[in-house]
C-alpha cells in the first residue's frame, strides 16, 4: 500500500525517524509551558504584589527566563540530560551544534536493563527547548519567595548559580538517567524536580535574604486582582503542556495526564475556597488561586500514572493539607513566622509537591505505569505487590531533594550579603 505523500520521508528535513505529530505536539507543549512564565508569571507577580514592587517583581521573572535559556544551551542541558559524570550529574557541554540539534532526540543514560533508552520521534532541538522551559519556570517559581525586597543585582547572580548547582542535579537524578531514575522513583513531570525544589530553595533563600519591612508584611494586597487572575489563568491552561508534554509523544498517556491535571486543579480550587468560607466566612480570590496552584502542583508527579478518580482524591488533599499548613501551622510555627516567604511558595509548591509525590507512591496504577515508566512492575502501594517499596522510594527522593536544596542555598556565597538587603533601604 502506498504511503500518503504527506507522511513519506523527505530527506534531509524529514528523516524516517521523525514523527510529525509528536514533534508538533512537543513544540506546542513547550510553548504552553513557556507561556506560563512569559507572560503568565510575569503578569501574576506584577499584579499580586504592592504597586511599588510590580516592576521589580516582573523584571525578576523576565530576567530569569532569558538567563536560564542562555546557560541552558551553553552547558546545563547536558548536565541534566547528557552523559553521566557522577550518579547525580551529567557532563557539562554546549547544546549549540547543528549536528547535535538535528539528530534524533535521546536521553543517553536512560537505558534500564531490558528497557531501551528514551528516544522520542523528534529532533534534539525540540527536547532541549522543552526542558529549558521547565528549568525556567522552576527558577521563576523560586522567585515568588523573595519578591518585595531582593536586590535585582543579587538575583542576576543567583539565577545561574542555582541553575548549575541545584536544578541540573535534580533533573539528572530523576529524569536524565541518574540514580533515582534507575531506582524507580516516579516523578512524572516535576513534582520533585520543579516544585519541591523551588519551594525548599525559595524558603531557604527567603531566610537568608531576610524579611520585608514590617509595614509590607502586615498589609500586602494585590495591586490588580483582574490581572492576577489573568496570570493565574495562563498558568492553569499552560499546565496542559506542562504535564501533557512529559511523555515526549502525542499518545494516550499524554491525554490521561492533561485530563487528570485539570480534574485535580478544579477539585483543589473548590476545596480551598470551601475551607475559606467555612473558617473565615467568605471566599478569597487569592485563596482560589492558591488552591488552583496546589492542585496543579500535586498532580504533576503522577499526572499520567494515576486514574482520574485518584486525581479527585489528590485534589481534595491538595486543597486541604497545604491550606492547613499555610493558614494554621504557619501561624503556630516560630520558624515559618520568622521566614518571610512572600507568596507562600513553601506551602503551595514544597508541601504540595511532596504530597503529590507521596500520593503517587500510593495511587500509581500498574497498567498506566507500564505505558511510560522505565522500571518494570512499578505500582503504588494501593495496588499491592511491591507498591509499599514504591512509597518508600518516593519518600527517600523527597528527602534527597530537601537536603540538596538546603545545602546548595546555605553554601551560596550571595546569601546574607549587602546585595540581598531589602531594596527598600536604597
Amino acid at each position: 500500500m502506498e504511503v500518503p505523500r504527506a507522511y513519506s520521508e523527505h530527506l534531509p528535513a524529514v528523516p524516517e525517524w521523525l514523527n510529525k505529530g509528536d514533534n508538533a505536539w512537543q513544540m506546542t507543549a513547550s510553548t504552553l509551558v513557556g507561556l506560563q512564565s512569559m507572560p503568565g508569571l510575569v503578569i501574576l507577580y506584577a499584579s499580586i504584589v504592592k504597586k511599588k514592587w510590580a516592576v521589580n517583581s516582573a523584571f525578576m521573572a523576565l530576567y530569569a527566563f532569558a538567563a536560564v535559556l542562555l546557560f541552558w544551551v551553553l552547558l546545563c542541558y547536558r548536565m541534566a540530560f547528557g552523559d553521566k559524570l557522577v550518579p547525580f550529574w551529567g557532563k557539562a557541554a554546549p547544546s549549540l551544534g547543528q549536528q547535535f540539534l538535528v539528530r534524533r532526540a535521546a536521553v543517553p543514560e536512560s537505558a534500564h536493563f531490558e528497557t531501551p533508552m528514551i528516544e522520542p520521534f523528534f529532533p534534539m532541538a525540540s527536547l532541549v527547548y522543552f526542558q529549558f522551559n521547565f528549568a525556567a519556570i522552576t527558577m521563576i517559581l523560586l522567585a515568588g519567595s523573595v519578591l518585595g525586597r531582593m536586590d535585582i543585582r543579587a538575583w542576576m547572580a543567583f539565577v545561574p548559580m542555582w541553575l548549575v548547582c541545584s536544578y541540573t542535579v535534580g533533573a539528572f537524578s530523576l529524569w536524565g538517567g541518574g540514580f533515582l531514575f534507575h531506582w524507580g522513583v516516579i516523578d512524572y513531570s516535576g513534582g520533585y524536580v520543579i516544585h519541591l525544589s523551588s519551594g525548599i530553595a525559595g524558603f531557604t533563600a527567603a531566610y537568608w535574604v531576610g524579611p520585608r519591612l514590617k509595614s509590607d508584611r502586615e498589609r500586602f494586597p494585590p495591586n490588580n486582582v483582574l490581572l492576577m487572575l489573568a496570570g493565574a489563568g495562563l498558568l492553569w491552561m499552560g499546565w496542559s503542556g506542562f504535564n501533557g508534554g512529559a511523555p515526549y509523544a502525542a499518545n494516550i498517556d499524554s491525554s490521561m495526564a492533561v485530563l487528570n491535571t485539570n480534574i485535580c486543579a478544579a477539585t483543589s480550587l473548590l476545596v480551598w475556597t470551601s475551607l475559606d468560607v467555612l473558617f473565615f466566612g467568605k471566599p478569597s480570590v487569592i485563596g482560589a488561586v492558591q488552591g488552583m496552584m496546589t492542585g496543579l502542583v500535586c498532580i504533576t508527579p503522577g499526572a499520567g500514572v494515576v486514574q482520574s478518580w485518584a486525581a479527585i482524591v489528590m485534589g481534595i488533599l491538595s486543597g486541604s493539607i497545604p491550606w492547613v499548613s499555610m493558614m494554621i501551622l504557619h501561624k503556630k510555627s516560630s520558624l515559618l513566622q520568622k521566614v518571610d516567604d512572600t507568596l507562600g511558595v513553601f506551602h503551595t509548591h514544597a508541601v504540595a509537591g511532596l504530597l503529590g509525590g507521596l500520593l503517587t507512591g500510593l495511587l500509581a496504577e500498574p497498567a498506566l505505569c507500564r505505558l511510560i515508566l522505565p522500571v518494570p512492575n512499578s505500582r503504588g502501594a494501593f495496588y499491592g505487590g511491591n507498591g509499599g517499596i514504591q512509597f518508600l522510594k518516593q519518600l527517600v527522593a523527597g528527602l534527597f531533594r530537601h537536603r540538596l536544596e538546603c545545602c546548595v542555598n546555605d553554601s551560596n556565597p550571595l546569601n546574607n550579603t549587602h546585595f540581598c538587603a531589602s531594596a527598600n533601604a536604597r
